[in-house]
């Protein structure tokens, strides 16, 4: 049997999980069963991540559905990852954590992010300009409480305290030089926008490193195996241009960063050479792209098995230098 990394670590192979239109009851169950099939053909364990007011392809709270997708995965981890930190305070966020900690022990990770979709942060009564000071107040106030090590009342909470002798596995978004340098300074690891040119990318992992981090480097990338999905692409590209920056898309890879391979061990070396390239230490898969069927999503799923293997196999001889 093949071990399986733990939440978030590095060197984790994972699929982010998203999804599709319809009803709750049935997006429930096809998300469910996703992730069985997610840990079936390999992954480590899955993601899910954060927006609300039906905001196509995600979930209002990812905390929650790591809980359903855990109680119905054999094996394997969740993440909520990244959560949006600024959405209320830090200690509900962490009680929430640390108790879906304690209910799937050594199986749930967490990541944070500041948010950029304003319509998320009207919902919870909480001014956009806000968001980037909120965040940078509370990332280490969260990380701490995660650990154990948190102060006051919240220190009370008999799941935050658990955390002391299993600390939950911890990672921050990051775009920017001073994201990652902030990263690095909190022991956490990073993930990566799905879109960052391949230059930028090389350049966060160098600032990580120099700044002492030592935590997962987590890519992310798009995978099509037996070809791409026609113009479904280019629709969650324009998806994510309703509520990205200016700066942010001319940090963008034009490529759309999306792998296009024959077979699983074509994708695998393809993702080993970006992660390379990068300086990435870890990796996040996507298949999902708005307006695609779940039929199809289950069909390219059913393909991952010898890509995970593959891809398990060059993560097993990671260099120093990644």
């Amino acid at each position: 049997m093949v071990d399986i990394a733990p939440p978030l670590a590095k060197g984790s192979v994972s699929l982010r999980l998203y999804p599709h239109d319809g009803p709750a009851a049935e997006q429930l169950n096809e998300v469910r069963d996703l992730a069985r099939r997610a840990v079936e053909v390999g992954y480590d364990g899955v993601l899910v991540s954060e927006h609300h007011a039906g905001f196509p392809g995600y979930f209002p709270s990812p905390q929650q559905m790591a809980g359903f997708l855990l109680a119905a995965m054999p094996s394997g981890w969740a993440a909520p990852c990244p959560l949006l930190l600024p959405m209320k305070p830090y200690a509900l966020i962490a009680e929430e954590v640390a108790w879906l900690a304690a209910a799937f022990p050594g199986r749930v990770g967490a990541g944070f992010a500041s948010g950029a979709l304003p319509v998320d942060f009207e919902l919870a009564e909480v001014p956009f300009e806000e968001i980037s000071p909120r965040f940078k107040q509370a990332l280490p106030l969260v990380v701490a409480a995660l650990r154990g090590e948190a102060d006051g009342p919240l220190a009370d909470d008999r799941a935050i305290a658990a955390c002391a002798d299993h600390p939950v596995p911890m990672v921050a978004a990051a775009q920017s030089l001073a994201a990652v340098r902030r990263a690095a300074g909190l022991g956490l690891g990073i993930l990566y926008d799905s879109l960052q040119a391949t230059e930028h990318v090389r350049a966060l992992s160098d600032a990580y490193d120099e700044a002492g981090g030592t935590g997962p480097k987590i890519l992310i990338r798009r995978v099509w195996i037996g070809g791409p999905p026609g113009e479904a692409v280019d629709n969650q590209l324009d998806l994510y241009r309703t509520y990205t920056t200016e700066g942010t898309m001319a940090r963008w890879d034009q490529g759309a960063n999306t792998v296009l391979a024959a077979n699983g061990t074509e994708a695998a070396q393809q993702l080993w050479a970006a992660m390379e390239a990068t300086g990435s230490n870890t990796i996040n898969i996507r298949i999902h792209v708005v307006g695609l069927s779940p039929a199809y999503i289950r069909d390219q799923l059913d393909l991952h098995g010898e890509l995970v293997e593959t891809l398990r196999a060059m993560l097993s001889g990671l260099t120093p230098s990644l």
